[in-house]
């Protein structure tokens, strides 16, 4: 089963057959389930990053947009907050920051009320990028989930959301980039 450049990844089916006959005490019906899930989070990835390629910005960058507009307007926040936010140490984000800068997306000033506090902005630019990438999301979504009827959605939305509760409870620390897997 071992993969070669320019072989076919092995079919859900060929992977679990090859980790039962290696690792007995495998439950067939749990690997099916995290490996859908890991091939299918890899390939969202993978589609989200053309997207956003598509429009001229990076994924990373993708992260601080939302970042912005998820505090709410007028989506304002200081550089440690969303380095915390994204699981980045404070020099990353001011790299990240800085390439942003350059192209419009988001400002950096200081903050009237604290002169020592930097205080990083959507522009409107930035805004736009964040709702055309929302677009082409929404479409992208919409196509995979299009075999599912509304009741299907409903409980698969509910089952993954109660998956990613116990592993939030379980591991409180796994938002972001964890130092021991840098």
């Amino acid at each position: 089963m071992a993969e070669t450049p320019g072989m076919p990844e092995p079919t859900l089916e060929e992977q679990i057959a090859a980790y039962q006959r290696e690792f007995q005490d495998l439950d067939p019906q749990v690997e099916q389930i995290v490996t859908a899930l890991s091939r299918l989070n890899r390939r969202m990835n993978v589609a989200y990053g053309r997207q956003t390629a598509a429009l001229g910005i990076s994924n990373a960058e993708w992260e601080v947009l939302k970042a912005l507009v998820l505090s709410g307007a007028p989506y304002r926040l200081g550089p440690s907050d969303l380095a915390k936010r994204l699981g980045l140490t404070p020099a990353a984000m001011t790299h990240r920051i800085d390439r942003m800068l350059v192209e419009g997306l988001v400002t950096r000033e200081r903050d009237e009320s604290n002169r020592v506090r930097v205080i990083v902005e959507l522009t409107a630019e930035g805004r736009e990028k964040w709702l055309e990438a929302m677009r082409l999301a929404t479409v992208f979504e919409e196509d995979l989930l299009q075999d599912l009827s509304a009741d299907e959605r409903n409980t698969l939305g509910d089952v993954l959301t109660r998956l990613l509760r116990r592993v939030e409870h379980a591991q409180p620390d796994a938002g972001g980039r964890l130092s021991d897997l840098d």
